[in-house]
């Protein structure tokens, strides 16, 4: 039965490969050179393929020792974070959760609610960490994160659970001085033609709305990209062009009455976030308990009001 690898010995890899020389890893870990030599030496006896080419100006990883370095670094770092986990029991915490979401989301209500929570119960530790969504679905479906908070339009959960959170509306925001300003809603056809500014380039809204200009037949230019909401906000009050946008998260930046916002009156213009976990045996129950309890927020503050009765 061969033998367990061991983390040490992972960690001394891994400084060889970030190295690039045996000698200048070993004085990283503490080491004289032959031991370090002796520790590869074993590692690549227990994994029965060679790990690292050796040349006169040092090391590098083979094909078999790229794909090792990959999952030594995921190993390393899961057992730093259970470092972390287990020593915040010893200050009393009673659990963690590890929680990963996407710009969008973390743009809009999850912060707040995820606070709430945490108010509510004070024996949780609960990290939030921004990733795009493909690194989400990874991280959930590798363990190592609890739950992803994601747009729904993610081409592959297969194998996940998905449950409803929140959803926002996409709009046109633009200075209160621009020709479409006093529209009560748009399509998005009407705003090629305008000078408009792109947020995320790349990202799942920018081709999401590129696939919807080639549908009429267009191509969207824009006059200025940026990475983020702000930044799109500042540039749109500065009249250098219209930006689509999510309204909820555009709201807090209109500053009086410095943006017009204008919602796009397409289906595909409302954007679902989903709360993604592994298979409910696998989930931690402080996980779920932080799942559910976003799942009741928002389907809170979403159902429809009743009208007040007339008198």
């Amino acid at each position: 039965m061969p033998r367990p690898l061991d983390p040490v010995s992972l960690q001394h890899y891994v400084a060889v490969c970030e190295e690039g020389n045996i000698a200048r890893a070993a004085a990283r870990e503490c080491l004289v050179p032959s031991a370090l030599s002796k520790r590869l030496a074993a590692l690549e006896a227990e994994v029965g393929v060679p790990l690292l080419v050796r040349h006169r100006r040092g090391v590098e990883p083979t094909a078999a020792g790229e794909a090792l370095l990959v999952r030594a670094r995921e190993v390393l770092s899961g057992l730093d974070l259970l470092r972390v986990e287990l020593s915040a029991y010893s200050r009393g915490v009673q659990g963690s959760v590890r929680v990963l979401a996407s710009p969008s989301v973390l743009a809009e209500r999850l912060p707040d609610d995820v606070g709430a929570f945490g108010r509510e119960h004070p024996g949780l530790q609960i990290s939030l960490d921004e990733r795009m969504s493909p690194e989400i679905v990874r991280g959930v479906r590798e363990g190592n994160a609890d739950l992803g908070v994601l747009w729904d339009r993610v081409n592959d959960l297969s194998g996940l659970h998905a449950r409803p959170y929140r959803s926002d509306r996409l709009c046109v925001a633009m200075a209160p001085d621009h020709p479409l300003a006093r529209r009560a809603s748009l399509r998005h056809e009407d705003t090629l033609d305008q000078p408009s500014i792109n947020i995320g380039p790349g990202g799942q809204m920018d081709q999401l709305l590129r696939r919807q200009a080639a549908l009429v037949g267009r191509v969207p230019t824009h006059r200025m990209q940026v990475s983020q909401l702000d930044a799109a906000c500042r540039l749109v009050g500065a009249g250098l062009g219209l930006a689509i946008l999510p309204l909820e998260a555009a709201v807090p930046h209109g500053g009086a009455g410095r943006l017009a916002f204008v919602p796009l009156a397409e289906p595909w213009a409302e954007r679902r976030f989903v709360i993604v976990s592994r298979a409910e045996p696998r989930v931690s129950a402080a996980a779920r308990l932080l799942a559910d309890h976003l799942q009741q927020v928002a389907r809170r503050e979403t159902r429809p009001r009743r009208p007040a009765a007339r008198r």
